[in-house]
């Protein structure tokens, strides 16, 4: 016998082992074996098993035991088998750098030799993939595809079969009937009634307070409390800043003493002079416009100082956004609530929007205490959605509290709202028939 004959017997010999060996494999060790063993049939720098379902991920390097997904090389080498698996070619592919993507090209001297073996197993299964110095014979393309074969065997071997015609429920009429009737149950249960719920962000506000806006427009000068502070009724809460009034007023009180002047002299000159006489209701009706204006402005001085109309909280932010900023009339500066006047506000998304009834049970889960809900009653919904400062549409919602004890305003939670009867299959698959029929356009 030839020395060429006995090394081909004595490779073949080492392909029907490894082929055996790769057949009584369990577990892990099918694995070990495809990407360390295979080096006895082929020459390869280095080898991984790549599987395509159910999660796509390498599952075996060879000299590794365990390989990190986290590893650099193996996070690049997952990229490079995603895109080799999409091209989805049938038999086995030898690939090189300018085979695959720039962005892998980049990266492909640094971590691979110039020759990439692409070996699928079966369809859907996964692939073993080499990286070779040189190109891939043909007697070594011919021996990879016997072990291409048992392997792909030997792995589907190891998956689990299910074939529910051999399990013996299927066949039991026990069984059959049971399932039947939990069938029916299920088809049962989609019919029975229950109430629509919707969640929503709600917040502790107060019920009916009184708004404090700017009397006139200018500039806030001072703010004489602080956030959450307790005011009585006729307290100063804060003030504009006067110096425009007043010489506004300075300046009106000269005028008005000039007509006054102005006035006494014709009156003096009248009895004698008939046109100084017939200047009088003139000169009387500048008068009276001064002191007019005087009393307007002397009545503006004294709204510039602004006071609480009812005893309460002052329910406003940083007193400091407020110092030097030029406020309008009208433009509301603080609230004065009653602590013990609460309700809760929520906004309903218009996507979990239901049909709520005034007069309808809500529950309300505050933040400082989860666990315990708080039984309301539903007094608005607003008929128009508003934008949000998230950007989201949602309905304004208010409710009161039925509790004896009110929680601190400003506090924030989720309130679950309750609308009308429905089945409890509509109540479940609401939201996905919507989303389907806004995809579908109908």
């Amino acid at each position: 016998m030839s020395d060429l004959h006995a090394r081909q017997l004595v490779r073949l010999t080492g392909l029907l082992q490894l082929e055996t060996r790769v057949r009584a494999a369990a577990g892990d060790e099918l694995s070990f074996l495809m990407v360390n063993e295979t080096l006895n049939a082929v020459r390869y720098r280095q080898a991984l098993l790549w599987r395509a379902a159910p999660v796509s991920r390498i599952v075996a390097v060879s000299g590794v035991a365990t390989p990190d997904a986290h590893a650099p090389f193996v996070v690049w080498m997952s990229r490079l088998c995603r895109a080799l698996e999409c091209r989805k070619t049938d038999g086995i592919q030898e690939l090189t750098a300018d085979d695959v993507a720039p962005d892998l090209r980049s990266e492909w001297p640094q971590w691979l030799p110039a020759y990439v073996v692409w070996i699928p197993l079966a369809p859907r299964l996964g692939a073993l993939v080499l990286a070779r110095e040189e190109t891939l014979g043909e007697a070594d393309r011919h021996l990879l595809g016997f072990l291409a074969d048992a392997y792909a065997h030997a792995w589907r071997a190891q998956l689990p079969k299910v074939n529910f015609r051999d399990r013996a429920f299927y066949a039991s009429p026990r069984k059959k009937a049971l399932m039947a009737a939990a069938a029916l149950a299920l088809v049962g249960a989609c019919f029975v009634p229950g109430r629509q719920s919707v969640l929503a962000p709600a917040e502790i506000i107060p019920r009916e307070p009184a708004v404090i806006r700017a009397p006139l427009e200018g500039v806030v000068d001072n703010v004489l409390v602080k956030p959450n502070e307790s005011v009585t009724q006729g307290q100063i809460l804060f003030a504009l800043d006067q110096r425009r009034l007043r010489n506004q007023l300075e300046v009106a009180l000269r005028a008005h003493d000039a007509a006054d002047t102005e006035l006494r002299q014709a009156r003096q000159f009248a009895v004698v002079d008939y046109k100084v006489r017939a200047s009088l209701p003139g000169l009387q009706g500048k008068f009276d416009q001064a002191a007019a204006e005087v009393a307007y402005l002397r009545e503006q001085l004294q709204r510039v100082e602004v006071r609480a109309p009812q005893n309460g909280l002052a329910v406003f932010d940083d007193p400091n956004d407020w110092l030097g900023r030029p406020v309008a009339i009208g433009e509301r500066v603080m609230l004065v609530a009653d602590p013990s006047h609460v309700e809760v506000e929520a906004r309903v998304p218009v996507a979990d929007a239901i049909d709520l009834n005034i007069g309808g049970p809500v529950r309300v889960f505050l933040n400082i205490d989860p666990e315990r809900a708080r039984k309301a009653v539903l007094t608005f919904v607003s008929y128009q959605a508003q934008r949000g400062v998230d950007g989201t549409l949602a309905y304004r919602v208010k409710a009161r509290l039925a509790d004896d004890v009110p929680p601190r305003i400003g506090v924030k939670g989720t309130a679950k709202l309750y609308g009308e009867q429905v089945p409890l299959a509509y109540a479940i698959f609401r939201r996905p028939m919507s989303a389907i029929r806004q995809w579908l356009g109908l």
